[in-house]
């Protein structure tokens, strides 16, 4: 219990560390390291895009923060597929996020010994009802609503308790660590949910929760995807199944390294992690509430499989899978799945673009871009291979131009 306390007051005491220039250094890492493997000299760079050495040197440094349209031309220069636009998007989001290191301090009360619950069914039932309210329910508000219910935890475990009902409530703070985490990085506070996502994981492991500690894993290799370091979703993924190989956390894993793999050109290993995952979920009893964000919905595998095969070039199959997630999606009541829905949408503009519909593409992808419940990182992923595809097939053409438009305005 000590070495998970003093490692959360790390988190919590170490300020600079979780900074917003902690963000932009990461992007003048990520340009710094795509400059290295195109052999370009910062010099050469500099002349290419054109920009000031010294200013480009301290941007890479992180003592600067670009402009938009330098993130934009460096994106051009380096061949990026929109990662820097993206990456400069959200780096302005991350220099708001000042004070991620909160939870951290109300994460360390939880460990006290003295905790004592007086309400634990209550207590998860209303954790329960926050993991289903993630998909559709405004972010901030979200992500407010669950801060109180960490308190609420913090509260109840400075009451004297026993082993048992301490445990039960190291699991609902590490539930909603990680609901918190999840909303915060949709919102593109990258330094604040991995804050979030490390504090579940060590949650998880003092409670002896393995699929807690699997799901914080699997946060890891959605973090990396979004990221552009596919690499480091096959590891988070591999450390995910072996703590939970049975679990709901393990069947998304699967997706999330079909999407890096595709990302990857290894198309073979696309449809292997599919399979795997397909199985895996297939051996599972079908979920009471399936709107629960950390138990697999079985709908959402056409959303992983679109993806994939989209990346793959089989545009069959990925307008399949994303017309399969749009009629799952839609309700009564409105849309269930906005996100998923989103990138359905981005996947159709896409298949459109193959197809040499111009209009129909645009106009497709701009409606993508205006849903109201996004998760910043993997919408502007995916708009930002869209903008990449447009622009490769119709090069010239004003109207390509919108969608990249369209991404400098998202918030």
């Amino acid at each position: 219990m000590e070495a998970v306390a003093g490692c959360l007051g790390g988190i919590g005491n170490s300020r600079n560390r979780w900074s917003g220039e902690v963000a932009v250094a990461a992007f003048g890492q990520r340009v710094r390291a795509l400059r290295t493997e195109r052999g370009r000299s910062l010099a050469d760079l500099a002349a290419a895009v054109p920009c000031d050495k010294g200013h480009l040197s301290r941007i890479e440094n992180g003592a600067r923060r670009p402009t938009s349209e330098l993130a934009r031309r460096l994106d051009d220069v380096l061949g990026a597929r929109g990662d820097i636009v993206a990456a400069a998007h959200l780096d302005s989001v991350a220099a708001d996020d000042a004070r991620p290191w909160e939870t951290a301090e109300l994460l360390r009360r939880v460990q006290a010994d003295d905790a004592a619950p007086a309400t634990l069914e209550s207590l998860h039932a209303m954790v329960f009802e926050l993991c289903c309210q993630y998909a559709r329910q405004p972010a901030a508000g979200l992500r407010v609503e669950a801060h109180g219910w960490m308190r609420e935890v913090a509260r109840l475990l400075h009451r004297p308790t026993g082993l048992a009902a301490h445990r039960e409530l190291l699991v609902a703070a590490g539930w909603l660590a990680l609901v918190v985490g999840c909303v915060e990085y949709d919102m593109g506070m990258r330094a604040g949910a991995e804050a979030r996502r490390v504090a579940a994981r060590q949650l998880g492991d003092e409670a002896g929760h393995s699929e807690i500690v699997a799901w914080s894993h699997e946060m890891a290799a959605w973090f990396a995807l979004t990221q552009s370091r596919c690499r480091g979703v096959l590891t988070a993924a591999e450390a995910g199944r072996s703590a939970a190989p049975g679990g709901s956390a393990a069947v998304q894993l699967a997706g999330q390294e079909a999407k890096a793999f595709a990302r990857l050109g290894d198309v073979a290993a696309v449809r292997d992690a599919l399979a795997r995952g397909r199985t895996l979920l297939d051996r599972m009893a079908a979920p009471d509430r399936p709107d629960h964000h950390f138990v697999v919905d079985p709908d959402k595998w056409d959303f992983y499989a679109m993806d994939a095969y989209r990346l793959a070039g089989d545009d069959e199959l990925a307008a399949h899978h994303a017309r399969t997630v749009l009629a799952l999606g839609a309700g009564p009541d409105g849309e269930k799945a906005p996100m998923r829905m989103a990138e359905a949408r981005l996947t159709l503009a896409a298949v459109a673009a193959r197809a040499g519909d111009l209009e129909q593409a645009v106009a497709t992808g701009i409606g993508a871009l205006g849903a109201g419940r996004k998760s910043l990182p993997s919408l502007l992923m995916v708009a930002g291979e869209l903008d990449v595809e447009l622009h490769r097939r119709f090069p010239g053409e004003s109207s390509a131009d919108e969608i990249r438009d369209a991404l400098r305005s998202i918030g």
